[in-house]
């Protein structure tokens, strides 16, 4: 019924109308009487490219889908799933913060603790299961609210631009442009490590008036840790970091760490598998078919071919202006999104490995810009209840500078580590 399509003139207006109603909804469009979210209007959009002939049906699972980063943030999810079970977050959150000295203190111990667990797990997965600790501990020590969920918050986007499993948008660039493990690490860890920095600066600079007048008395009670499980995971973490550093696939090291602490940690796989969301994996397929329409058509092409006069001829004008329009572009219609569609223009840059890393960084940290533009800040602010309704405007006022201050720091970073060669 579904024939396999030859890109012509005619799939172009209907791939364009597609994909143009598709990435309304994900900017969080609503209509009476329908009831689509990003999730659902981006499995609409791949439908549709496929019903108008846009897509193949053979073509979504043979080239439009990228199956490498699918079970890489399947496999990620399932230890994620398994480390909180487990209390492992809860655990090295509480040690952190009960060794803080003052609030400026444990504010920048939160920022190292939330940033170092985001570069080696999903920031998502971090938030999710850190965010409970910190309202606790603000509610304990009648600590103000804002400082605190914003550095969950920034720092878990900033420590999450160091590695390939640090959030989604790094596994699709990994696995699109195949630079390996080491390698991203390598590039993008001290980048990571400076912006976290400029992340607590801002946060303590914002807020100096209310952490130094606030003492700090905490009394919250340790956390359960099944030591069972926690030691099994820990032990499988490090096999498939090893196995990442060592140059294995990405995905299939991580789908196999996910295979192990199925088959070793205590109690039923299914309590760890309802951890997993199936709708970001939904989300994340669904958008790859959508995207895949638009180069079909010959459409993504003709868009990058109108805007690369803009963006410059050499790579140190093309990161900064391209910079910019990804901050943008990720304000829109969110990070992940942008990625892909910026995926297809990646290659014709100048330095092409450059700017992959470059994408990375600044889609990473443009997420710190507004309070939707990451699911981390929406997820932060949502678990926190009544003390997560911080204003927007608010929020912008420090978000532009927790966003724009570490982004100049870390791409100078990433600039002079290409300058001396140790880009490869």
């Amino acid at each position: 019924m579904f024939a396999t399509p030859t890109p012509t003139e005619h799939h172009a207006v209907p791939a364009l109308v597609i994909f143009l109603a598709t990435y309304l909804f994900l900017t969080g469009l609503r209509l009476p009487r329908i009831g689509l979210d990003r999730t659902g209007a981006a499995l609409a959009g791949a439908v549709a490219m496929v019903v108008f002939g846009v897509v193949g049906t053979t073509q979504v699972a043979q080239l439009a889908i990228n199956w490498e980063t699918i079970f890489l943030l399947l496999g990620m999810m399932i230890l994620s799933s398994a480390l909180a079970r487990a209390g492992v977050f809860r655990w090295i959150s509480y040690r952190a913060l009960k060794r803080a000295q003052g609030a400026q203190g444990l504010l920048a111990l939160l920022v190292a603790v939330a940033g170092g667990l985001s570069a080696l797990m999903v920031n998502d997965t971090v938030c999710l299961m850190c965010t409970p600790l910190v309202v606790a501990l603000i509610d304990d020590a009648e600590l103000p609210p804002w400082p605190f969920l914003l550095g969950l918050a920034f720092a878990s986007n900033a420590g999450s631009v160091a590695t390939p499993t640090g959030n989604p948008q790094n596994m699709v660039i990994a696995t699109l442009s195949g630079i390996s493990f080491p390698t991203f690490t390598a590039a993008l860890a001290l980048p990571a490590l400076v912006a976290l920095a400029s992340v607590f600066l801002v946060l303590e600079f914002e807020f100096r008036a209310e952490l130094r007048a606030t003492p700090l008395s905490v009394h919250l009670p340790p956390p359960t840790v099944d030591l069972v499980a926690a030691s099994t995971c820990a032990a499988v973490l490090v096999l498939v970091v090893a196995g990442f550093f060592l140059g294995q696939s990405l995905a299939w090291t991580a789908m196999a760490g996910a295979a192990l602490v199925l088959l070793f940690t205590p109690g039923p796989a299914k309590r760890t598998l309802e951890g997993v969301d199936g709708t970001l994996l939904l989300f994340f397929a669904a958008l790859f078919v959508v995207t895949f329409g638009i180069a079909q058509a010959g459409i993504a092409e003709r868009l990058f071919d109108a805007l690369e006069p803009l963006f410059g001829t050499t790579p140190g004008n093309q990161i900064v202006r391209f910079g910019a329009f990804a901050i943008a572009g990720s304000q829109l219609v969110s990070n992940v999104p942008f990625v892909l569609l910026a995926s297809r223009w990646i290659p014709q840059m100048a330095d092409p490995h450059l700017s992959w890393l470059a994408l990375a960084l600044t889609t990473t940290l443009a997420g710190n810009l507004t309070p939707v533009a990451s699911v981390a800040n929406l997820i932060v602010l949502e678990l926190a209840g009544q003390k997560g309704q911080i204003p927007f405007l608010r929020f912008l006022r420090t978000g532009i500078v927790a966003t724009f201050l570490p982004l100049a720091a870390g791409m100078s970073v990433l600039w002079i580590e290409r300058s001396l060669g140790l880009l490869k």
